[in-house]
């Protein structure tokens, strides 16, 4: 079967909607939470503190045996949990528009830890289904689209709503919102449970086994790298784009050309660029795709202080938009091709018997700079200005390159486990 007729596959549509249905919430934190607040005039500092929220996104793996070893009826192990997680999100972010920034702040930070903790746990059970409908070959391009579709969803928060509240009030715009959640519940109904593995048979597997292979699969030394490597490999990406919707509103963009002009611009490289590292990862394999496409992103984060180096804008022209596309073009450009790699090189890692505790375990290390790293933000950006705190988050790039060299060395054989 070659790379196109791969492509065009159920599991590979299967791929499309349970990425959009992961990225759906998680673009609603990112990009309509700040924006929503900004435009209530909350403060900078407010704002990057609600990143802590996202707490759940780092923890996951505390929970994630329960989903590896319990399955509600009706559904089976990885149905049941997602569609019960769909079905959540879809109500909290339905009713988050219903308080106001100005008096109501405690309320929306406890919803939006609610909706962080249900979208963490669809993550769990969304990433462990993938793993478990995937064969191996098929990781790369599998989590290409995948990661693609998760991208896209970031338009419906990023763009459709943003450009909505213009016009809106935004319990309106939540509500709308909301109702994308729908072709993911449609899709658990109809797909199939997976059987790739044998569950575990008590809690203590479920939450003892997964840590221990992994530790003792190559060494605890190989086990740290990894996860160090985990950690580092977003951290520069993960805080330049934290503040993304309130640098684009300080620099004197509104609401609508960001939707217009910097989220699709931002979308398409972003989709172009997974797609085409999806495909190309089949003929260079994961390793090589890590040390290429991580160059890109690395090279990428310049652009936003570019552009922050011109200050704010009373007027925007045709040539200001024209620069917010190419910048946040590139960046996404690098951002699709480094994330497809990476979640492949996770995907790749974890056990078939214990996929769910496991993806968690990497994903959540995965978040822990998005949730408090990203929360000092807010006082970086007011001590270094925003010129400075770019070139600060390409330099925290660096070493996520450099542990390349262990983690996934560009001779090693791609299939070898790490």
């Amino acid at each position: 079967m070659t790379v196109w007729q791969q492509l065009f596959t159920r599991r590979m549509a299967i791929c499309v909607f349970i990425g959009f249905s992961s990225g759906l919430p998680l673009y609603l934190l990112f990009n309509l939470v700040p924006a929503w607040l900004r435009s209530e005039n909350v403060d900078l500092k407010t704002i990057g503190l609600f990143a802590l929220i996202q707490f759940p996104y780092t923890w996951k793996f505390l929970w994630s045996p329960l989903l590896d070893r319990y399955a509600l009826p009706a559904f089976g192990r990885r149905r049941g949990w997602m569609l019960l997680t769909q079905v959540g999100l879809l109500v909290v972010i339905a009713s988050m528009g219903a308080f106001s920034p100005q008096s109501d702040l405690h309320s929306i930070a406890m919803i939006a830890t609610l909706l962080a903790f249900l979208s963490a746990t669809q993550d769990i059970v969304l990433d462990a289904y993938r793993r478990e409908l995937l064969a191996d070959a098929q990781l790369g391009l599998g989590n290409a689209v995948y990661v693609n579709a998760y991208r896209i969803a970031g338009l419906v928060p990023g763009s459709l709503s943003l450009i909505l509240a213009d016009f809106m009030s935004w319990n309106v715009v939540f509500i709308f919102t909301a109702l994308f959640m729908l072709p993911g519940i449609m899709m658990t109904l109809m797909i199939k449970e997976p059987h790739r593995a044998t569950p575990p048979k008590t809690l203590r597997e479920a939450v003892v086994e997964p840590f221990h292979e992994f530790i003792t699969r190559q060494g605890w030394r190989s086990a740290v790298l990894i996860l160090a490597f985990l950690f580092f490999y977003k951290l520069g990406d993960s805080m330049c784009t934290a503040l993304a919707t309130p640098f684009y509103l300080d620099m004197g963009f509104s609401k609508t050309q960001i939707g217009l002009i910097a989220k699709n611009a931002g979308l398409w490289p972003a989709v172009i660029g997974g797609m085409a590292g999806g495909l190309w990862m089949v003929k260079i394999g994961i390793n090589r795709a890590l040390w290429l496409f991580g160059v890109v992103q690395v090279i990428s984060i310049f652009g936003f202080a570019w552009l922050a180096s011109a200050g704010h804008h009373d007027t925007i022209s045709s040539v200001e938009l024209a620069q917010l596309a190419v910048v946040i073009g590139l960046e996404a450009l690098g951002v699709g091709l480094g994330t497809v790699a990476f979640v492949a090189f996770i995907a790749r890692t974890t056990h078939p018997a214990y996929t769910a505790t496991q993806f968690a375990l990497f994903t959540s290390l995965m978040a822990v700079p998005r949730t408090f790293a990203n929360a000092a933000t807010g006082w970086l950006v007011e001590s270094l200005g925003w010129t400075g705190f770019f070139y600060l988050c390409a330099l925290l790039a660096i070493p996520g390159m450099v542990l390349l060299l262990k983690v996934a060395p560009w001779n090693a054989l791609d299939t070898e486990k790490q």
